[in-house]
């Protein structure tokens, strides 16, 4: 049974989107309308809308200034049908991902093999991708605590109040405490040494950014890791 009555053809020689009577009230908010309006039309009033939207180019708060030449766009595009959780479906496309995750892997000093793959995945964005980090830090310092038979149930992340606000949200859905390192005046990222100050035996993991919400500016991962390091060194 249709839902809806197809709306009439106004194909004729003068017609025109804008004159056109379906421009005369706005599209509907809660209930789907009793009869539709030609796609050009829909097209039309929703592109209009959205030229109300900020213009991602200049938006620097949330890392979607990024250009990317036309043929990925175009690639993009190609792929955009694909229901690409079904991996079986699509082996070449699967393909694509595990070369880009060794070659990631292998660009941030992954301990893996020549020719090993390594372990990761493609996701949506970087918000899927710190929550499925942060439950991988979370899994694994529960499985390390239940064997040690250890407590298990107060997690802990550290970070600098600088971070973006996915971490946030990963430590509130998936109850983990948020220690945050204070920013002072003239120095606006995570102070590292500050960092390792607050680590105890419930921490699964200190997380610095490369570009502070604040100013771009990148954190020193190299000293992080060193003092980290030398942390696990003294505690085991």
């Amino acid at each position: 049974m249709a839902l809806t009555t197809v709306a009439e053809s106004e194909d004729s020689v003068d017609s025109c989107t804008f004159a056109t009577r379906y421009m005369q009230a706005p599209l509907p908010r809660f209930r789907l309308p009793e009869k539709s309006i030609p796609k050009d039309v829909a097209y039309q009033i929703i592109h209009d809308e959205l030229m109300l939207d900020g213009n991602p180019r200049l938006n620097l708060a949330t890392f979607v200034t990024t250009w990317m030449e036309p043929e990925c766009d175009k690639l993009m595009m190609s792929a955009i049908n694909k229901n690409y959780v079904d991996m079986d479906e699509y082996p070449i496309t699967t393909e694509l991902q595990n070369r880009c995750v060794n070659m990631i892997a292998r660009l941030f000093h992954a301990e893996v093999e020549d020719g090993e793959q390594a372990i990761g995945a493609a996701t949506v964005g970087s918000s899927e991708a710190i929550m499925l980090a942060g439950l991988a830090f979370k899994r694994k310092w529960q499985n390390k605590r239940k064997a040690e038979g250890k407590p298990y149930d107060k997690p802990n992340i550290v970070t600098g109040s600088n971070v973006q606000v996915c971490w946030e949200k990963f430590a509130r859905y998936f109850e983990v405490e948020l220690k945050e390192v204070k920013l002072r005046e003239g120095y606006y990222v995570m102070d590292p040494k500050k960092a390792v100050e607050m680590l105890d035996e419930n921490t699964i993991c200190v997380c610095a950014i490369l570009g502070s919400t604040y100013n771009g500016e990148f954190e020193d991962v190299k000293l992080l890791n060193d003092l980290l390091v030398q942390k696990n060194k003294q505690t085991g």
